[in-house]
């Protein structure tokens, strides 16, 4: 019950502030052009409190996922039509802003979020390896192009010298498609070309590739070989069997592969100094045999570590100019990887099981608040830009609907029939009725066994 209320709330405080935003854009810009407003809502349905100022009727409503501002003589045929202060008595031009204006408002929000939050505190992986490949996953499109450990990335689809984000945006991105990618080795680069494909677990593109980086123990099992060994939780891994462990997959990998004999980690520890002496690291080593169980998923043979990247991170604070241009290249970033999902869902490379609702959304907000005011910022921005960027799809009933419709009738140079205009909206209507019912569908599927999930549904 607790966790339900925490979900519940942490999404109210997620999508409340959106939602304020938002209408509060389409509010302000009416008001700028005079349109008068009767209801600004938060929520549909039934009205439950709120207060009168002026002619808008301010209200909070039963059903709080969403919100809306009804202005005067919004629908062709209402009693207000012709109300020279109603929305249809205004130019086109104005109406258009007025509708452009929530999501404008939400892509504003994310900025603005990101650059208070770089502001206070940002930061900064420091590689100055550049992408050079920790491990190759057998038979990946990594593996199949030709790519080994120890390869360096210094061009991906015309990108020079990118890093790990670039190249796993682009991964996820490219699902099905070819990435063009020049690789550095031994001095000598050569050309290949690897093709993402779906990881029905992730529900995203993979090439099988992953970063070289330090290794460290994140966790450790009860009563597992890893915990009888004596490791522990931030131990740093070196070698298995004597390879080096540059990858959170080398160490899995190989356990994996040892069908139940004997294998010997070396890991580094760093034991605290005293008010006399300093800090050092100790190099120690463990023979372990692994045990065949079902943890996290299939049975395997495993150790019990569960292993995590050791970033070495710069935290710092930006000026407001940084802070700014920061946070316009990560919701530049954010808005392609949306467009692309959206797209792959489209061309139906990518799984629609993908789209998250309310309570899939619940959950990340919950997740994020736990983990800190930085996570639940940056969780905020990407939502809101993933508002704005849905809100300006051209479906019936969403704010792009109504801006291509003004679009049309400004080059048709007269409006659309009122029959047609109807239709669009019966049609939206169904649309987002259905796409709500898919996205919950989506949100229980993750949550229950897909058996019993069919049984309920059948």
């Amino acid at each position: 019950m607790m966790t339900l209320l925490s979900n519940l709330w942490w999404l109210l405080v997620l999508i409340g502030v959106m939602i304020l935003v938002h209408e509060l854009g389409h509010f302000w810009a009416a008001r700028a052009f005079k349109v008068k407003v009767d209801v600004f809502s938060f929520g549909f349905g039934p009205r439950l409190f709120g207060f009168k100022r002026g002619d808008t009727d301010y209200r909070f409503s039963l059903f709080l996922f969403g919100g809306y501002v009804k202005m005067v003589g919004d629908q062709p045929g209402d009693a207000h039509a012709g109300d020279p202060d109603g929305f249809l008595a205004k130019p086109r031009w104005q109406r258009l802003i007025i509708a452009f204006a929530g999501p404008f408002m939400n892509v504003v929000l994310a900025i603005a979020v990101l650059t208070g939050l770089y502001m206070v505190s940002f930061e900064k992986i420091l590689d100055d390896k550049g992408a050079v490949v920790g491990h190759i996953v057998a038979d990946s499109p990594a593996a199949k192009a030709g790519i080994v450990a120890g390869d360096k990335i210094v061009k991906l689809d015309g990108t020079v010298n990118p890093d790990w984000e670039d190249i796993l945006t682009r991964e996820i991105e490219r699902v099905d498609r070819p990435i063009a990618v020049a690789v550095e080795r031994d001095g000598r680069i050569f050309n290949t070309t690897v093709t993402p494909l779906l990881d029905e677990k992730s529900g995203m593109g993979d090439a099988g590739w992953e970063g070289q980086n330090v290794i460290q123990v994140g966790s450790v099992s009860e009563g597992m070989p890893a915990a009888t060994a004596g490791l522990r939780k931030g131990d740093v891994l070196l070698k298995v069997n004597g390879t080096a462990i540059h990858s959170r997959y080398t160490l899995p990998d190989i356990i994996r592969r040892s069908e139940g004999k004997p294998v010997t980690v070396e890991y580094a520890r760093t034991v605290p100094g005293s008010a006399t002496s300093k800090s050092e690291t100790v190099v120690n080593t463990a023979t372990m045999v692994p045990q065949y169980k079902a943890m996290d998923g299939p049975a395997r043979w495993m150790i019990g570590v569960g292993p995590e990247v050791k970033w070495n991170i710069q935290k710092t604070s930006l000026s407001l100019p940084a802070a700014l241009n920061e946070s316009v290249k990560q919701n530049s970033k954010f808005a392609t990887l949306i467009v692309e999902m959206l797209r792959g869902i489209v061309e139906r490379r990518v799984p629609a099981k993908n789209l998250s609702g309310p309570i899939g959304i619940a959950g990340q907000a919950t997740q994020a608040a736990k983990e800190g005011p930085s996570s639940f910022l940056t969780l905020m921005s990407m939502v809101s830009l993933n508002l704005a960027i849905l809100n300006l799809l051209p479906i019936p009933i969403l704010d792009g609907a109504m801006i291509l419709t003004l679009l049309i009738e400004m080059v048709m140079g007269r409006d659309i029939s009122l029959n047609v205009k109807e239709g669009m909206l019966k049609v939206g209507f169904v649309f987002l009725m259905m796409l709500m019912v898919f996205v919950l569908y989506n949100d229980i599927a993750r949550r229950i066994a897909p058996g019993l999930l069919l049984g309920l549904f059948s």
